[in-house]
């Protein structure tokens, strides 16, 4: 069988297109997993068959994005690029104009440079009107061609077919257009399709006025391009997506958040996984990031990190995610350990260092950082930079004890603060940690410890913590204040340049003030909810879902009494805390 398909693939019968490891979503994904995704794809199909695709095909995401076409493109190597949800209004305007296809330029600063042919489909991805399904248990007619029967229809569908062809021909600039046959769950039994195609093209063929053939997308671009036809430009996306009045494809945008946070933390995290594996010669025998690779790029399909699947599917999208870290993880744990013990080019021997990570902090849970120090312990702190500048920042973890000092890789104390954690995030903690891991969490932490760092590009730093020794410095406590609503004032908090300032009777931030940059603005903050649209309304039946936006209404959630504002100040940040009511906490 893959001495078959080779050959196929070798006469040019069978085409590989767009040729990712997924039809990716062109909306909530990052251009860094579309590309990786492609690569893995490309990478996959050159070394197996010896091909290289050179059509995009993104024919059933919900919208697509003038990036797809430069970057995804133009710049991957791509003649041509389809694609199949546009507004329905665009459609038909874009019909009566003869402008499905265009030029897409897609990147303002490289123009021409960075151009593609581009084209939509008359109806979506599928036959064209006039009866052109021929799955096992379709009611459309096939082609009786044995004159003795009584229902013998050769001329019949022979016009049926030439009248499909004239119609989208008179939408379509040149004389070449393109028929999709098949559509969701509508090509599933090969034998049918094609014996009912083999015949049309025989007797349309014998018929005169059209010609018809078996094509494939890089035939159908190469003819289009030896047309020397001039196409409209288009310059921008095509977003957002409707397929009729009421129904903007906007839902997804937001459709499991929790997945979607998933996919983009173990999407930074392979970023910087796969360059310590780099840095420290990639293991042929032990662990490596192959796996979360391969997650994360079927997660980018446009029914994974959209968040529209059923929900067997997220599990079965976030356990392989979960598979590829656990062995990620261990890569990242070598490279670190050889990195800081043979800091000199002479390679790992064997480490006697291992670091623990800590996955769950944003449900402030970090064994490794919840010790005892009182006994002496120390704890030291690798932070890895993955981006290609110097990256400065907060860092916060629990601990168990107040008496703490933090020490940078030079052995100088660094300024430290201690911020005490807010009963709704531990209640949090402890209701995700029994769920992740099926026991309950340690005593909970005293406080966050909060110290800056500095991480230089594509390199990490070191930090020690330990308990304070005498006349040594140590971690400051936040100092904390509780302004009520009688007081009837404000109260700025911020460090730096950053200001927020709070009104304690209207229990809300009222300004913003940027003393950098001179800016000062007033602030309005409110909660509110909006419910779904059930489609009810036999005018317009369209609910609400994982894919549409349609709210039915807005409304604002009163706080339940009067809501204190509580400052926590230090030498690193300000935090203020505030209960809304048992849900909303901030």
């Amino acid at each position: 069988m893959q001495h078959e398909v080779k050959q196929l693939v070798g006469s040019g019968q069978l085409e590989f297109i767009n040729g990712g490891m997924c039809m990716h979503d062109e909306a909530v994904t990052h251009y860094i997993d579309m590309i990786d995704q492609t690569t893995l794809g490309h990478r996959f199909i050159k070394n197996e068959f010896g091909v290289t695709p050179r059509i995009g095909w993104q024919i059933d995401p919900f919208g697509h994005s003038a990036v797809q076409a430069y970057l995804l493109g133009s710049e991957v190597g791509f003649d041509s690029f389809f694609y199949g949800r546009i507004d329905y209004q665009d459609r038909a305007k874009r019909k009566n104009e003869k402008s499905l296809e265009v030029v897409w330029q897609g990147s303002r600063s490289l123009g021409s440079s960075a151009q593609i042919f581009a084209g939509a489909f008359p109806e979506n991805y599928e036959p064209p009107p006039g009866g052109f399904y021929f799955e096992v248990n379709d009611k459309y007619p096939i082609i009786q061609d044995n004159i003795k029967l009584f229902d013998y229809n050769v001329q019949d569908r022979v016009n049926d077919f030439v009248a499909a062809a004239i119609s989208q021909a008179n939408i379509t600039r040149t004389n070449h257009i393109m028929w999709t046959m098949g559509t969701d769950f509508k090509y599933q039994y090969a034998r049918t399709w094609f014996r009912q195609l083999d015949k049309f093209i025989h007797y349309v063929n014998m018929d005169g006025r059209v010609n018809a053939l078996y094509s494939t997308p890089s035939i159908y671009t190469d003819a289009k391009y030896a047309s020397n036809e001039s196409w409209p430009l288009k310059t921008d996306d095509f977003f957002p997506y409707a397929d009729r009045a009421h129904a903007y494809w906007t839902g997804y945008f937001s459709s499991r958040p929790a997945l979607k946070r998933y996919v983009k933390v173990m999407s930074g995290y392979y970023l910087a996984a796969r360059q310590l594996e780099f840095y420290i010669g990639r293991s042929e025998t032990g662990h490596n990031t192959d796996s979360l690779a391969d997650a994360l790029a079927i997660a980018q399909h446009h029914d994974a990190v959209t968040g529209t699947e059923k929900q067997h599917v997220a599990n079965d999208y976030a356990k392989r995610l979960a598979i590829g870290y656990t062995e990620a993880e261990e890569v990242v744990a070598t490279a670190l350990a050889c990195l800081v013990d043979s800091p000199s080019d002479n390679g790992c021997g064997r480490s006697t260092t291992r670091f623990q990570q800590c996955p769950l902090l944003n449900i402030s849970y970090c064994p490794a950082s919840e010790i005892d120090f009182s006994n002496g312990k120390n704890l030291v702190i690798v932070i890895y930079n993955s981006l290609g500048w110097k990256r400065e920042d907060i860092i916060r973890i629990p601990v168990a004890n107040g008496d703490v000092t933090v020490f940078n890789s030079e052995g100088k104390i660094i300024e430290s603060q201690l911020v005490p954690p807010a009963d709704a995030f531990m209640d949090l903690r402890d209701y995700y940690v029994r769920a992740y891991l099926g026991r309950n969490p340690m005593v909970p932490p005293k406080y966050w410890l909060a110290f800056p760092v500095s991480v230089p590009p594509l390199g990490f730093s070191t930090y020690t913590i330990s308990s304070v020794k005498r006349g040594g410095g140590h971690s400051i406590r936040s100092s904390i204040q509780t302004f009520e609503s009688s007081d009837k004032s404000t109260v700025e908090v911020g460090q730096g340049n950053l200001k927020l300032i709070f009104s304690s009777d209207k229990s809300k931030p009222i300004n913003y003030i940027n003393n950098k940059s001179l800016v000062e603005e007033s602030v309005e903050q409110s909660y509110s909810f909006y419910p779904a649209y059930n489609g009810t309304n036999d005018k317009a039946p369209q609910n609400a879902g994982a894919y549409i936006f349609r709210p039915n209404g807005t409304f604002f959630i009163k706080s339940e009494g009067q809501v204190p504002l509580t400052v926590m100040r230090g030498p690193i940040l300000d935090e203020v805390h505030q209960k809304i009511n048992e849900w909303i906490y901030q």
